[in-house]
């Protein structure tokens, strides 16, 4: 499974939603305090596990997202259907319904959201 913690996930969402930032941009941007050396290492954390670039600009270093977010969500879906459905995606979208905080206006938006991706794609095996 991908092994990403809440302030690396944090961290990740700032760069796709801000584009390439300085270490300073993105502290002032987390949605909770975070110490400047805790931010640092998290960064370099990034950059190593390949999900982040780090690029040298004058003085300053600024990070950008290299991995789409699109790619990271499938990843760590697939990990989840995995662990927790059988490896079933059908399965586990049933079981966040069942278990999550769903409100019939939620179920609306997914059920018109499935409807949407059926009529434009050819129907696949479920995992």
């Amino acid at each position: 499974m991908i092994s990403l913690n809440q302030n690396e996930l944090e961290a990740l969402r700032i760069l796709w939603e801000r584009g390439e930032l300085k270490p300073a941009e993105i502290q002032t941007r987390f949605s909770w305090s975070i110490e400047n050396a805790t931010l640092r290492s998290i960064l370099v954390n990034l950059v190593e596990k390949g999900h982040i670039t780090r690029k040298l600009q004058g003085k300053a270093f600024y990070y950008a997202a290299c991995v789409p977010k699109a790619t990271l969500l499938q990843t760590m879906t697939h990990a989840l259907a995995r662990v927790f459905a059988g490896g079933s995606h059908r399965e586990l979208v049933a079981q966040l319904v069942e278990t999550a905080d769903i409100k019939p206006a939620d179920l609306k938006l997914i059920s018109q959201t499935a409807a949407g991706l059926s009529s434009r794609k050819p129907k696949r095996k479920s995992k």
